[in-house]
């Protein structure tokens, strides 16, 4: 079986709308287990702060999933729509309803005898098709303009993005992105009000010293927000972008032949680790140091660019949701419904304040 049929299979506006739904219940279901297997660990190490741990992270959790959830479908009260979400789709019914009149429509312009074909027609009104009967309406159906129609429906092409709806679909990743983080932080802010945890070093220490840890605590969780958003989103794709606009220009000015989508995928990696794997830990770090440090009145922010946050094992993980984004430009339309459930560990260690080289995290 071709490698072309199983992208066709994936990127079908049935699957899309299958994983779409499924994306809650699995970001829920994720969030959750991570949760009490955390507030479990850190109960064994610190059976005093245990109830604390586990209100943060709960906290934390719900806001951050909360905020993803509101991003991406919008918010509907009373039936009226107050706002949209950045990652709609129809009602499964709609959709069949659209892939019907599709093929409705086919079969009145064009006469089929086959009857794996009809078979296949009629299933791809209520239900995704298989890969081999996508490779069946591929090879057999008779090439006209009817056939260019009902596949723009049913089995879409990956679309080219001009440079300019290049940048504009990075700008709704990169808010997509920043949604959950900024969600991450304000309820990483709630639960140490919640839970009082500036108290940590003592329930008789006096208001100040409190007063100052808190701060130090939300510093922390800012400058983390930062560093997950520039570093592991924003300036990702920055370079995603950037590397497509420029590939865009040689191929107008002929110096280079159009891109395939595997060949766009390559050019937007590059890319991306350009600017967000190579630079985006320095430059989040460089920003709190010099912008964020200064905010909340902390003077001393160490020796070095690192001395609070350096890149880790798990950070270079977290690029995988810029290879997703990669795939998104290029055309790959089945990896954004996981988008979110990437973007959640960033938003997760905003809200606790992660700082690897500081005592002073939550974590």
């Amino acid at each position: 079986m071709k490698i072309s049929t199983i992208c066709k299979y994936v990127d079908q506006p049935m699957i899309l709308n299958k994983l779409d739904q499924k994306m809650p219940a699995l970001l829920i279901g994720a969030g959750g287990t991570y949760g009490l297997v955390d507030s479990l660990k850190h109960s064994k190490k610190d059976r005093k702060h245990a109830k604390e741990k586990f209100i943060q992270n709960a906290v934390v959790i719900s806001s951050t999933i909360g905020a993803s959830l509101l991003g991406t479908r919008g918010l509907k009260i009373g039936g009226k729509k107050i706002f949209n979400g950045l990652m709609e789709r129809v009602h499964f019914t709609e959709l069949q309803k659209v892939q019907t009149e599709a093929v409705d429509k086919f079969l009145k312009k064009t006469k089929i005898n086959d009857k794996e074909i009809l078979n296949a027609l009629e299933t791809v009104k209520l239900k995704e098709l298989s890969p081999k009967q996508i490779e069946l309406l591929t090879n057999k159906l008779p090439i006209s303009p009817a056939k260019q129609e009902l596949f723009s429906v049913i089995l879409p092409e990956k679309k080219n993005l001009n440079s300019k709806e290049i940048f504009s679909e990075i700008k709704r990743l990169s808010l997509l992105g920043l949604i959950p983080v900024a969600g991450g932080v304000a309820g990483g802010i709630i639960a140490d009000k919640a839970t009082h945890t500036n108290n940590r070093k003592g329930d008789k220490a006096p208001t100040g010293k409190e007063g100052a840890e808190f701060k130090q605590r939300t510093a922390n969780k800012v400058k983390e927000g930062l560093y997950q958003y520039l570093a592991n989103i924003f300036l990702c794709n920055v370079g995603a972008g950037t590397a497509l606009f420029l590939s865009e220009r040689l191929e107008k000015a002929k110096k280079i032949k159009p891109l395939t989508p595997m060949k766009k995928l390559a050019v937007i990696l590059t890319g991306i680790t350009a600017t967000g794997i190579i630079g985006g830990s320095y430059i989040a770090n460089y920003v709190s140091k010099k912008c964020i440090n200064p905010l909340f009145g902390e003077k001393k922010s160490g020796k070095g660019i690192y001395s609070e946050r350096k890149p880790e094992a798990l950070d270079i993980a977290l690029h995988a949701d810029d290879i997703a984004t990669a795939g998104i430009l290029s055309g790959f339309k089945w990896i954004e419904p996981a988008l979110p459930f990437m973007y959640f560990i960033s938003g997760y260690r905003a809200g606790i304040g992660y700082r690897n080289n500081n005592k002073c995290s939550d974590n």
